[in-house]
């Protein structure tokens, strides 16, 4: 974490839609981009839901229906995927509640749901100020405030330590409260504290902890719960303690439990001589425990004075959400205004990154031209932009002091022994092709688990800073066209997982490996289709391969829907071939004798980029600029080089936000492409008939010249490939003019299933002109998760 004098904090201040009346007493959650708040209070309780997009910046309210919940104000407020249950609360003055609604954010459909009383013991009365905290399927309520009155308008207030477990249905519903019992010394009652729930990597025990809050002094004090053992303990704790406060939040993020706010004594009042007559006040103090090795580390102190305006002012009754490693805060109070008896309520909102991003995808290519690549990488959630970067085997060509142009490398060609490390060779002449003799080794594909955001190729995707982005907007319309007349009308959808799918990957065969390709060039794109299934009338299309740089399940989730078809038809886009060094993670590289030299491509808002031009550093010079963190070289200062044709370039990149920028990603390899050669065939579709599948494409859309043939080609089971998975052996199954063939049941009963991720069939498709083959495209029919023949 960086240094408190380094803590960049932001301001949100453009956005749009209906922004909710600030307020205190409010209660937040996350939903992946989406920052989804309810209730609270300011001049009445609130009952709206309101939801902001982080990633759009823009408010709105949803149209919600079923059995809404009347406002509430310092309830409990808990997330379970795209599930939000809501507890207890104040609905009026002196007023409490003890009934759970259920949201589902999907439809934003209420409901109201009525636990099972605990088999012995009552159910939670009536409370505000409570903890409800999640884990598994199970909600932990503790503590809070009841009224002993019946009459709401005479409050007698009483401070609760009780301790319910509320289990859930999955999906949807509850199954009832228990009273679990505990050991050890139980929490002193308490309202208005904190509790997160916390699990080690190396440790199966989740454990609960809560932190602060109110019983007539406000409390400093921290306590664990190991909901295995069910044991209360008060750990050990390092560092400098935060202040006594109430109404702060508590957010996990990593191994660290971020504290912010609330209400805490004056400067130089003694809370133990005299606790419930010293006065208090908002803080803006900003802490976090280390949940692993339970320290204390202040990031702004309660001391910091804020002359700029640079952070968010003090408050309490605010609301906090982590989205991926970003804090946002909003709203609260910050004290009162004694004149006229009435809360004064913030009206910001705020965000703060608490760690550098994470390493992005691998870059993946949609589109190699003679003297460009249009590039994506998965987007990595709340970043400011990407520094893309390119490294060449040419001799590097440092800019010279003066402004003449840079030198022209048309006609240089890179190595072939070296940039075919890690490339795919299908072969075009022979009927069988045994991968030990014509192929390199194959390797895993980078995962495309977001449709390709081509708005990116527009003015919306300029480079934040001085760059290349006049170069982007020459090639707009004619790319633009290309992906539209492939790109079907995706709309997002909850959808089952079909048994049958593509994945579509583009291989050019390497100049190296034989005569009959040597002039072919070097490219790989891919596509992702699902078929037709006997389960559905329609079809989807997913990304289904697995990222090289994440391993959960939750980063290739997102699925999109086609329109009821027996063909079913996608873009055909690009993933690039992992290299196996690690990227030095330094953003600017100086170059040396024997090392690679790396050079800036640009910034860019968005992750797509059309890549025609580079920087070149000059010699012995960096000029180093600020982006936020980050140190980037001033674009101004530096010369650009054009691509070159039949040439390989690595690429990489990294994300950057308020700490810096982050690692690179793994590196990838691409070859423009050599003048005359055609494309690669597009847009391939796939269907089941009575004979097999029946498996289609359209011409490249840069033919070159007139298509002579087409070549497909499957992969067949052979006792090489069970030994070595990743050196695959096709059989040439159509050779014509048409831009379709059938595949016999017959053959697909020879065909290997590939389970270098998903297990999948794999076909090749490529173009001949009268220069000869161009670039081959790699299709996955995907299985599923059966070892079943590929048709049942």
């Amino acid at each position: 974490m960086a240094a408190p004098s380094l803590l960049n904090w932001r301001r949100v201040s453009s956005f749009t839609g209906p922004v909710p009346r600030a307020r205190h007493g409010h209660r937040a959650v996350a939903i992946r981009e989406l920052m989804i708040i309810f209730g609270g209070g300011n001049e009445g309780i609130a009952d709206e839901l309101h939801v902001y997009n982080t990633a759009t910046n823009q408010w709105f309210l949803p149209a919600v229906r079923g059995d809404i919940p009347p406002g509430c104000a310092a309830h409990g407020f808990v997330c379970d995927g795209t599930r939000i249950l809501v507890f207890g609360g104040m609905v009026e003055y002196g007023r409490y509640s003890n009934e759970l609604y259920e949201l589902q954010a999907s439809r934003w459909l209420w409901k109201k749901v009525k636990p099972h009383p605990p088999p012995s013991g009552l159910p939670p009365c009536p409370r505000l100020g409570h903890s409800f905290s999640l884990y598994g399927n199970k909600c932990y309520l503790f503590g809070g405030l009841a009224n002993e009155s019946e009459d709401s308008n005479n409050n007698v207030p009483r401070y609760l330590n009780d301790f319910y477990e509320l289990e859930l249905q999955h999906g949807s519903g509850v199954v009832g409260w228990s009273i679990p019992v505990t050991k050890g010394v139980v929490p002193s009652p308490r309202e208005s504290h904190t509790a997160v729930i916390y699990c080690k990597k190396d440790s199966g025990s989740p454990k609960m902890y809560v932190f602060g809050g109110m019983c007539g002094a406000r409390l400093d004090d921290l306590w664990q719960l190991d909901l295995e053992t069910m044991s209360w303990s008060k750990p050990e704790t390092k560092g400098t303690v935060p202040l006594p406060r109430s109404l702060h939040t508590a957010s996990v993020i990593g191994n660290k439990m971020y504290i912010f706010g609330g209400w805490v004594p004056h400067k130089g009042e003694n809370t133990e001589t005299s606790p419930h007559d010293c006065e208090w006040r908002c803080t803006s103090s900003f802490s976090y425990l280390n949940l692993d090795t339970t320290e204390w580390t202040t990031l702004v102190s309660d001391s910091q004075e804020d002359k700029k305006n640079s952070r968010p002012r003090p408050r309490a009754g605010h609301c906090a959400v982590a989205i991926g490693t970003r804090l946002y805060f909003w709203s609260g109070r910050d004290g009162y205004k004694k004149a006229l008896n009435s809360q004064v309520c913030c009206k910001d909102l705020w965000y703060l990154d608490t760690e550098k991003p994470p390493a992005p995808s691998q870059v993946q290519l949609i589109k190699a031209t003679t003297s460009s690549f249009h590039v994506k990488w998965d987007e990595v959630s709340t970043v400011e932009g990407y520094l893309l970067q390119l490294s060449t085997d040419l001799p590097y060509q440092a800019a010279s002091s003066d402004s003449s142009a840079a030198p022209n490398m048309q006609g240089v060609r890179m190595d072939p022994h070296r940039q075919g490390s890690n490339n795919i060779v299908p072969n075009s002449i022979n009927d069988t092709i045994n991968s030990t003799k014509t192929e390199q080794p194959a390797t895993k594909e980078t995962s495309m688990k977001n449709k390709p955001d081509f708005k990116a190729l527009t003015d919306s995707n300029a480079i934040l800073y001085p760059s290349l982005a006049s170069n982007a907007s020459n090639h707009n319309s004619h790319v633009v066209d290309m992906l539209r007349k492939n790109e079907g009308p995706h709309t997002s959808a909850d959808v089952g997982v079909l048994s049958s799918c593509l994945d579509v990957r583009t291989v050019i065969p390497e100049t190296s490996v034989s005569s009959t390709v040597s002039s072919t060039q070097t490219m790989v794109t891919q596509q992702s289709i699902k078929t037709e299934s006997s389960s559905t009338n329609g079809a989807v299309v997913k990304d289904e391969t697995s990222l090289t740089t994440f391993s959960t399940k939750s980063e290739v989730d997102e699925t999109y829907a086609l329109p009821a078809t027996k063909i079913s038809r996608v873009e055909t886009h690009a993933t690039a071939m992992p290299f196996s060094k690690e990227t030095p993670s330094n953003p600017v590289a100086t170059m040396k004798a024997g090392e690679r030299q790396w050079c800036d491509v640009g910034i860019f808002k968005n992750n797509t980029a059309l890549v025609s031009q580079f920087y070149l550093l000059p010699k012995g010079k960096q000029s180093i600029s600020k982006v936020g963190n980050a140190d980037v070289p001033d674009y101004s200062l530096l010369k650009k080089q054009d691509l070159v044709p039949g040439t390989g370039y690595r690429f990489r990149v990294a994300a950057i936000n308020g700490c810096g920028i982050g690692p690179f990603s793994k590196i990838s390899e691409f070859k423009t492409c050599i003048p005359g050669f055609p494309g690669a065939p597009s847009a391939v579709r796939i269907s089941k008939n009575v004979e097999g599948i029946h498996l289609s494409w359209e011409p490249p859309t840069s033919p070159s010249g007139n298509i002579l043939e087409y070549s497909a080609y499957l992969a067949i089971r052979t006792a090489q490939i069970q030994d070595n998975p990743s050196q695959l052996v096709f059989m040439r199954i159509y050779c014509g003019l048409k831009t379709s063939c059938t595949v016999t049941a017959g053959q697909l009963a020879n065909a290997h299933i590939d389970y270098t991720s998903r297990p999948a069939i794999v076909f090749r498709i490529s173009a001949k002109n009268e220069k000869g083959y161009g670039p081959a495209t790699q299709v996955r029919w995907l299985q599923g998760n059966n070892k079943k023949a590929p048709l049942n």
